[in-house]
């Protein structure tokens, strides 16, 4: 869609060692199933193939595994007025399950437009969901936004509207996502930094609570490569995959139209997150639009795990087609799909090629 008192410069990134494998493994591949990029796992070729698009007109998709077994879904609807939950016991029941507004915009004020990006997460025994908005009089004065439900069943209960995310100023920000890693939880978000030139960098901050910040918030990603800033320099929707003693971190790029694609940033298990120079940058995109398989502008993703509990599941949205007619954001055929996600020997993900449709 598309900060900190003494914050650092950004550092020379150190570039992946093996980016010309991950520009193969991104660029190269043929039409297939949604198990284009294989799974790492021998039962992964045993399991039911994936339906795409798994679900029409929802952007930004987000799925989680919950402990119970089941996976929730919610995404971004094309009114932008409204937050949806679905739940399934599988990932291909997500496209008939029934769909619930748990949510709805304001008729006025800060969460009255752009409801965007919403993400689902269990924190300490209750459910949050980090979504943008901004006030109907000035949908572009866009921030970020915690609701809570204590309920066990997310369906259920009472969402509490726990305010805004302060971050370091009152700028354009969206896309939040958290994880937890070594015992410590961060928020990870997209924001404009005055005086910059771009429209959004990648930050990354310590939580102190599921809606609070706290400590420094660290600049990781700012657009700096052509496939980067095509239409608009974004580096926006981020999202956490930890294996193979790394963290990786995913993110998308340039405007929402075909150009759309994703990126990636890398980081030792062990190493200090909210350190810049802990993070290498691939200079060159790892998901993005294929004329083979007709899948345009993919990004905006999220994993989850596949039913064996084991094989990991890469779910981002994609077009069906590449031109266009007026701003891209009002084109509401961003799709939500879903294939395996392959691993490399090397233990780097290999994101393979949008799949065809199925």
């Amino acid at each position: 869609m598309s900060r900190a008192h003494d914050l650092p410069d950004i550092p020379s990134r150190r570039l992946m060692l093996k980016s010309a494998a991950l520009a193969a493994g991104a660029l190269a591949g043929a039409p297939g199933t949604a198990r284009a990029a294989a799974a790492s796992t021998p039962d992964a070729e045993k399991t039911v193939p994936y339906s795409n698009p798994l679900i029409r007109q929802r952007a930004d998709p987000h799925i989680t595994r919950h402990t119970d077994g089941l996976y929730y879904f919610t995404a971004t609807v094309p009114e932008y007025d409204r937050i949806i939950l679905r739940r399934s016991r599988t990932l291909n029941g997500l496209a008939t399950a029934a769909e619930s507004v748990i949510w709805r915009a304001h008729t006025s004020g800060p969460m009255s437009a752009h409801i965007w990006a919403p993400e689902l997460h269990r924190i300490g025994g209750k459910w949050y969901i980090y979504f943008a908005s901004a006030p109907a009089e000035d949908v572009w004065a866009i921030r970020i936004w915690v609701l809570e439900n204590a309920n066990h069943d997310p369906l259920r209960g009472t969402w509490v509207e726990r305010g805004q995310i302060s971050t370091a100023w009152e700028t354009f920000s969206l896309d939040a996502t958290t994880f937890e890693h070594r015992g410590n939880r961060y928020l990870v978000w997209a924001q404009h930094e005055p005086g910059m030139d771009n429209n959004t960098a990648l930050w990354i901050s310590k939580m102190a609570n599921p809606w609070t910040l706290t400590g420094p918030q660290v600049r990781l990603s700012t657009p700096e490569y052509d496939w980067e800033c095509v239409g608009y320099k974004v580096n926006e929707g981020p999202y956490a995959l930890r294996r193979n003693g790394r963290v990786f971190l995913t993110y998308s790029a340039s405007a929402t139209d075909w150009h759309y694609c994703m990126g990636l940033l890398t980081a030792d298990a062990g190493s200090d997150l909210l350190d810049a120079r802990s993070w290498s940058k691939s200079p060159v995109p790892v998901f993005t639009s294929n004329d083979t398989t007709h899948q345009y502008g993919p990004g905006h993703n999220c994993f989850t795990l596949a039913e064996d509990g084991r094989s990991d599941v890469l779910v981002y949205h994609a077009r069906q087609y590449k031109e266009i007619t007026g701003d891209p954001l009002h084109d509401p055929n961003r799709h939500t799909r879903i294939q395996r996600l392959g691993w490399k020997p090397d233990g780097t993900p290999d994101f393979g090629i949008p799949v065809a449709d199925t």
